[in-house]
């Protein structure tokens, strides 16, 4: 039996239900934690974007100014009228009339994580970064830039632990959302902002595994004077994360991924042909299978049909449908799951609650 160091995996990350109210200071409690990434999306609505803020991007004063970047396109970060001046609380957070995330009537999903608050100096790289970081639940933020770096350098992410999975953005300018997984290894990548199977180049983690302290990039991908870059970080912790790949079937008989825990959130992408990205919850859909998905790389309303099936276990997720995009015969995909561990003491079997 897996155990877990993590008491309470809601203190760590928690998945949030609302309905906008189209008003100025509509507040969203139960989140349980004051978050330090919010990520949110319309599920009712289609045509409305992805919205990541954070708190090294800031959260702005609540007049049209909560900076945000948005995964399904390449924009540079942008601020809208999100947050309201109370912005995050101790317990969520408070929105504004935003029609992408508070539209009245309209509901949506935000995904909410813990890291370490406003962030502190990190020396550890070649090129100094501010990390805001969780190392109980594995999970920092790095803001850098390559400003007066060549070659292949480093940059410190805090964690006291190899990095599985990094997405990065590049705040000021138009890119795309580079993202790294361990079952990939240090000469690929994909997009979260788009549907490409993964593509190679040396350059781009500087052919280098990410190590507990930093990880590497190389000016020859990323240029020499790249301004802000965010960077989304995440280690491995038993019982609450896992950042694997599986192996189709194209059976509704499908795959099935061992995690050791029951799954509370599941992203994947097929990484061996074009297919979206599939973001599930335990909260938006309740029961097995779960067929509510969310992609992060396209402005889609909430989608429940039988083509995402999938059954949230209590020691990982099987594949419930045939479809390429989840589970084509002979096809390998990468996903990041976080899990439910039971209220206790450290070191306790990470069983679902």
């Amino acid at each position: 039996m897996a155990y877990t160091t993590i008491n309470k995996s809601t203190a760590h990350f928690n998945t949030k239900l609302y309905t906008g109210n189209g008003s100025n200071g509509h507040s969203i409690s139960g989140v349980g934690f004051q978050p330090d990434l919010v990520w949110i999306k319309a599920r009712s609505a289609g045509s409305t974007e992805h919205h990541l803020m954070d708190v090294l991007q800031g959260w702005g004063t609540g007049s049209s100014d909560t900076p945000n970047i948005s995964s399904n396109n390449t924009s540079a970060a942008y601020n809208r009228n999100i947050f309201s001046s109370n912005n995050v609380n101790a317990d969520g957070f408070e929105l504004n009339d935003y029609s992408d995330t508070n539209t009245n009537g309209q509901t949506h999903v935000a995904w909410n994580w813990k890291a370490g608050g406003a962030g502190s100096a990190n020396s550890d790289g070649d090129a100094n970064s501010t990390v805001s970081v969780n190392t109980t639940s594995g999970f920092s933020m790095v803001k850098f830039n390559t400003n007066g770096q060549s070659g292949t350098f480093t940059v410190g992410h805090g964690l006291g632990a190899v990095p599985k999975m990094m997405i990065l953005k590049p705040l000021p300018t138009t890119d795309a959302w580079w993202t790294y997984h361990t079952k990939m290894g240090n000469g690929k990548y994909l997009k979260l902002n788009t549907t490409d199977a993964e593509a190679s180049n040396a350059n781009i983690w500087g052919s280098t595994t990410p190590t507990s302290s930093v990880f590497s990039m190389n000016t020859g991908f990323w240029g020499a004077n790249t301004n802000d870059i965010i960077a989304y970080c995440f280690a491995e912790k038993v019982g609450y994360s896992k950042f694997g790949k599986y192996t189709g079937n194209g059976s509704t008989d499908g795959t099935f991924v061992y995690t050791g825990f029951k799954p509370t959130f599941i992203l994947t992408k097929d990484t061996s042909a074009t297919s979206e990205w599939h973001i599930y919850d335990n909260k938006r859909d309740t029961n097995n299978p779960n067929s509510a998905v969310l992609c992060p790389n396209g402005t889609y309303a909430e989608s429940t049909n039988s083509n995402g099936d999938t059954d949230f276990l209590s020691n990982g997720f099987k594949l419930r449908n045939s479809n390429s995009n989840r589970n084509g015969s002979g096809n390998t995909y990468i996903y990041m799951a976080f899990g439910q561990s039971i209220v206790g003491t450290n070191n306790t079997p990470c069983t679902a609650f």
